[in-house]
């Protein structure tokens, strides 16, 4: 067993993915730099007002108050040991977000020559079947050979989104009719996947809510089935978020993880949120580490979590 490392991935340097994050997080990154500057300038020492100011201009970018204060707490040692002289927020605050986000592996699982079975789920609206199509799409450029499953039979359009991605992608599909049984799509989609020696099955699960009891035991059956099929499977289970529900999407992965143990993240549409402090908050809380961020609709706008790229950018910084 090894992982996939994203902190080498080659696909995301080539591309200046860092400067096209940097531009994407520019709702987030322009509301909050330019109130922490406003903060800090008026009062470069951090009085008990400027703390209470800070917090408020983090709070507001979904950071959460465990984290909020962690920065706090933070910035106050360094004032106290470098002075308003060498002392910059902007900076320490980065800093210690990138520490909090790489408490986790963000590299992807590889089974090596054994099959990798990965299930996306989430609630709805929040892009899994595109995400699962563009994981397959960067799968391949990397030369695994992969396979894609159509699990979420609820939604017809879910199946024909799937079907035009995978003869875009020239990757095989497994699908089942309208309405049948996602368990049983699974199975016959692991079934297909180790017949042909593939590396990796990719599982596009129903969106369903996260306080829905009936559909969550649902999703554990497509974990059981899968995994009675083949031991393990699925080897990683991949939540996908949307960043723009900010910190309602803490509340999706706490009831996600209770119910199929999560190995990591993925994060959507973060060119579209002013609130992207949510990521931190979600890591630092339950320490399930990003994997994967979007921040467009192409295939390649889907790159690996690259800690420092994501602090550095969230602030406005230069890498």
């Amino acid at each position: 067993m090894r992982y996939l490392s994203a902190v080498d991935d080659s696909i995301s340097k080539t591309m200046g993915f860092f400067q096209k994050l940097k531009d994407r997080l520019g709702r987030t990154q322009n509301k909050l730099v330019h109130e922490i500057k406003r903060i800090v300038t008026r009062s470069p020492k951090l009085t008990a007002d400027s703390a209470e100011e800070l917090e408020a201009a983090l709070l507001s970018a979904d950071f959460g108050m465990t984290m909020t204060l962690r920065i706090i707490e933070a910035t106050r040692k360094a004032y106290e040991s470098k002075g308003k002289g060498e002392f910059d927020f902007v900076k320490v605050a980065a800093d210690e977000v990138e520490r909090a986000l790489s408490s986790g592996d963000p590299s992807l699982l590889d089974q090596g020559d054994d099959l990798t079975v990965i299930s996306m789920v989430g609630v709805n609206g929040t892009g899994k079947t595109t995400t699962c199509a563009k994981l397959a799409n960067r799968l391949k450029l990397q030369g695994k050979t992969v396979g894609m499953a159509a699990c979420d039979t609820f939604r017809a359009a879910a199946i024909d989104q799937l079907k035009v991605w995978s003869e875009r992608l020239d990757v095989p599909l497994t699908m089942g009719d309208y309405g049948a049984d996602p368990a049983a799509v699974a199975h016959d989609a692991v079934s297909s996947a180790l017949s042909k020696n593939s590396d990796y099955l990719l599982i596009d699960t129903a969106g369903r809510l996260h306080t829905k009891h009936n559909l969550m035991q649902e999703l554990q059956k497509v974990h059981r089935v899968m995994g009675k099929k083949l031991e393990g499977a699925p080897h990683e289970t991949l939540l996908v978020l949307d960043a723009t529900t900010g910190m309602n999407a803490l509340n999706q992965a706490r009831e996600f993880n209770k119910a199929v143990p999560l190995t990591g993240l993925v994060i959507t549409k973060l060119d579209g949120t002013s609130k992207a402090g949510m990521v931190v908050a979600i890591q630092n809380e339950l320490k399930i580490p990003v994997k994967f961020i979007g921040v467009g609709e192409q295939p390649d706008d889907l790159q690996p979590f690259v800690a420092r790229e994501f602090a550095h950018a969230i602030f406005g910084l230069d890498e």
